[in-house]
């Protein structure tokens, strides 16, 4: 099940929203190192307000998280505009039909194939809401090996700038653009995977 939460339904979905926050922890604090913040249980930062959004793929029978992404509206503060705006060398994009990807994390219990299935339902799920409710493009950033494995799903992607050598990562910063050709270049790159997207409760 691929479940969108936001601040309207966000109450029905208790242990997955936790089984989530748990999951982040253990994958950038505990396995990457990251230098953010979390208490001993969760990570959580100033962006997980009431304006964020998720999409949360979860086992339908323990609620356990699998894989997740968080949706960042870009005409308020967020990653890219607010924290890394050097990585762009054009003007952050920003605007209502604009939504940055962030926090993207898969289970650490997932295997290879594991992965790559809830990966690929995350990217498909993300065209499809955005064909949906008139999202026009996407932006994010990330370490240069999720930058590569993003850049290589099909869709159309525009680099905002060079790559950069921030601490001990090296980032860079990229635009998805949505359009309805957008599913067909997921197919045609063998990542489009069927989402179970679901926006209601």
């Amino acid at each position: 099940m691929l479940n969108v939460v936001k601040i309207d339904n966000k109450s029905h979905f208790p242990d997955e929203i936790f089984s989530m926050f748990r999951d982040r922890k253990r994958v950038f604090v505990d396995i990457l190192k990251w230098d953010i913040p979390y208490n001993d249980l969760i990570e959580q930062d100033q962006f997980d307000d009431d304006y964020a959004e998720y999409f949360i793929v979860s086992d339908p029978q323990t609620k356990e998280h699998l894989g997740s992404v968080r949706l960042l509206r870009t005409d308020r503060p967020h990653i890219l505009g607010d924290i890394f705006p050097e990585l762009c060398d054009v003007p952050v994009p920003r605007g209502p039909s604009i939504r940055e990807i962030t926090r993207l994390c898969l289970s650490p219990k997932l295997r290879a194939g594991g992965r790559r299935e809830v990966r690929n339902r995350l990217a498909t799920a993300l065209v499809e809401y955005g064909l949906l409710t008139g999202i026009t493009s996407y932006t994010g950033v990330a370490e240069m090996g999720w930058l590569t494995q993003i850049l290589a799903l099909g869709w159309h992607c525009s680099p905002l700038g060079l790559p950069r050598s921030m601490g001990k990562s090296q980032l860079g910063s990229l635009q998805i653009h949505i359009a309805p050709e957008t599913i067909n270049l997921l197919r045609r790159a063998g990542t489009y995977a069927t989402s179970g997207l679901k926006l209601g409760l």
